[in-house]
Parts: structure tokens; sequence; C-alpha cells
């Protein structure tokens, strides 16, 4: 359990030059994309969530800096949504086990909770793919994070435009 206020480190988006308009950038998005914040253990060691707008909306990243070859694993807002529940879940369900949670669509395929040797959260994209690790002393914050940009994702769907087909 940590202690003291929470550690986080941000950077944010240049502000939009003098001049332009919210058209002159995707869906008319504010200078809240892209973002990123760093979320920094006691030990100093990084898991940096990003959110960028991609065609289709956003696209959350989440990477170990520190770690190395920098794992990474992408998510679309229905994936960062699902995490954030899972990680509320596995954190009420500790010491016990949780099953896994299969996603049915999007980016994403399983999450999983790994008790032994310490607790972790698996992402796991692809069915080749090396799992994604997120350590509990993440948890807490992460899942504040994700609250957040899942609201962000979900207006800037609300001010994209409308297509007929």
């Amino acid at each position: 359990m940590l202690i003291g206020p929470p550690r986080y480190s941000a950077k944010l988006a240049p502000p939009v030059p003098l001049g332009a308009t919210h058209k002159s950038r995707p869906f008319g998005a504010s200078t809240v994309f892209p973002r990123i914040r760093e979320i920094i253990d006691e030990s100093g060691e990084r898991l940096r969530v990003s959110v960028d707008v991609d065609r289709g909306g956003a696209l959350v990243t989440l990477e170990l800096p520190d770690g190395p070859d920098t794992p990474r694993v992408v998510l679309d807002p229905y994936g960062a949504e699902l995490l954030g529940g899972f990680l509320m879940s596995a954190r009420l369900a500790l010491p016990h086990g949780l099953p896994d949670e299969d996603v049915g669509r999007g980016l994403t395929r399983r999450f999983r909770l790994v008790l032994a040797p310490s607790p972790i959260i698996e992402v796991i994209q692809g069915l080749t793919a090396t799992p994604f690790p997120i350590a509990a002393r993440y948890w807490d914050k992460l899942y504040a994070e994700l609250c957040l940009v899942v609201a962000h994702t979900r207006d800037l769907a609300w001010r994209a435009p409308v297509r007929v087909h």
C-alpha cells in the first residue's frame, strides 16, 4: 500500500497555435490530445499512459518505459473501460483469484489476474503476443487515470462527425 500523495508526471499537448481553430485538429479535438501521464512508483519505475486521436476515435497506450524493450499495449476506449473494471475487481478479489475476462471485440483479447509470485494483471493481445504485465503497485492510480481517459474518449466520440452510409 502506498502512503502519501500519488506521484504523477504530466506532459501536456502543446497549445493550439494562435489563429488555429478547432477544425484544424481531428474531430475538433481540444488540447487534451495527445494526453500523456506517467504513474511513478516508490522506486521511481514508471507506467506511461498516453491517449491520442485516431481515425476511429482514440487509442490508449500503456507502456513500461523503464523495462527492457519498452513493452506496450494499445487499447481502444472499450478495452480501456474494461481494464478499469478489471483492475477494481482484481483489487477486491485479492488474495483470491478471479476468472479471466475475455473481450469480445476490439484490440484486446483477455485480461488475466496472476497471483504468484506477486499479483499482476496481464493484458493479452493476439494469440501469440507476450502479455503486458501491470503490477499491483500501479492498480489504484491506473484505475483513476483510466476513469479520466474514458470520459475524454467518450467526449471525443460525441464530437466526431456523423457519417451516413
